[in-house]
């Protein structure tokens, strides 16, 4: 009987490693393979589906936001529609590349630790080690990942963005390019600074949606405040019309200071934006054209007086 049965044990022993052969050789690559390409759908699949989302909410909110500045100022927005449209879109864009990128590293590393799973890997220890790598990384990478948190924050919330002029503590000048970890800025003088997000305490956006050109003028302590402010208005007035980068009517405030120097009168203008310093330049020229015609004073300069106490410069006569 034993004979009987022994011949028959070793055809299966041999159709068990067989058998193992085929699961190694087929049984395994096949699910290799259609866990890539599951990896491969779903990572598709998801990297659409997220630009898409981001896309739609961030373009809803953005038609929000002209308007709700449209019906507060009525004209603020009447030449600036595409501008804002390009800048909303060029931030949308810059958010959903962002999160479709993490989306696709998730789905990419799951479908690795699948894989590692099907070739027999133990996965507990692996992913002990990595957590410990991770925390040790995440200690070391603080400030990467400070950086990155703060670039997400300044596109969701549109604190600034390509073009725009911005005040950020120690630099001033034009955005050139914000990326989730950097933002570049090119300043008047043309040096180019790069600055991380994270580093970004505080940020003065002086071109979003309008600005403003302010001008202080100051006039002799005798003149008459009534005319000047007529002919800054007048003068203000002349270039609102002629000139389309004010948006809305001038605006002479009044007297802004008085001291022993003269009188201040502060004159404002809305303006597109990055058109404040250009309309400055223009009010002051025409203003003070528009004062020498009216016979309107401007304070004289202060006398210096030598060390010695001999002497002090006199104004000239006018």
């Amino acid at each position: 009987m034993a004979d009987a049965i022994a011949p028959g044990a070793r055809p299966l022993a041999a159709s068990d490693g067989l058998n193992a052969v085929l699961s190694f050789l087929v049984d395994k690559p096949l699910a290799i393979l259609g866990i890539i390409v599951g990896a491969f759908i779903v990572g598709k699949l998801a990297r659409r589906l997220v630009k898409l989302l981001v896309r739609r909410l961030g373009r809803r909110r953005a038609s929000r936001g002209p308007g709700l500045v449209r019906r507060h100022t009525p004209a603020a927005l009447r030449d600036t529609g595409e501008l804002l449209s390009t800048r909303a879109d060029q931030r949308i864009e810059a958010l959903a590349v962002a999160l479709a990128g993490a989306t696709s590293f998730v789905v990419w590393l799951v479908a690795a630790l699948a894989v590692l799973h099907v070739l027999g890997v133990r996965l507990g220890p692996l992913l002990t080690g990595a957590g410990l790598i991770g925390v040790a990384l995440g200690f070391g990478a603080q400030s990467l990942i400070r950086d990155f948190i703060a670039g997400v924050f300044i596109l969701v919330e549109d604190q600034f963005g390509v073009g725009d002029w911005v005040d950020l503590g120690d630099v001033t000048g034009a955005v050139e390019a914000v990326t989730l970890r950097a933002t570049r800025i090119r300043s008047v003088d043309g040096t180019v600074w790069h600055l991380s997000n994270g580093q970004i305490q505080r940020a003065g956006n002086m071109s979003q949606h309008w600005s403003r050109a302010l001008l202080d003028v100051q006039i002799a302590l005798d003149s008459d405040i009534d005319r000047a402010r007529e002919a800054m208005k007048r003068v203000a007035d002349e270039l609102w019309q002629e000139n389309h980068a004010i948006i809305e009517e001038p605006e002479v405030w009044g007297v802004q200071s008085l001291g022993p120097a003269g009188i201040t009168i502060r004159l404002v203008a809305k303006t597109l934006p990055l058109e404040q310093w250009r309309i400055t330049r223009l009010l002051r020229e025409r203003i003070k054209a528009e004062l020498d015609r009216e016979g309107i004073d401007v304070p004289p300069p202060t006398p210096w007086i030598r060390p010695d106490g001999v002497g002090a410069t006199q104004p000239a006569d006018r």
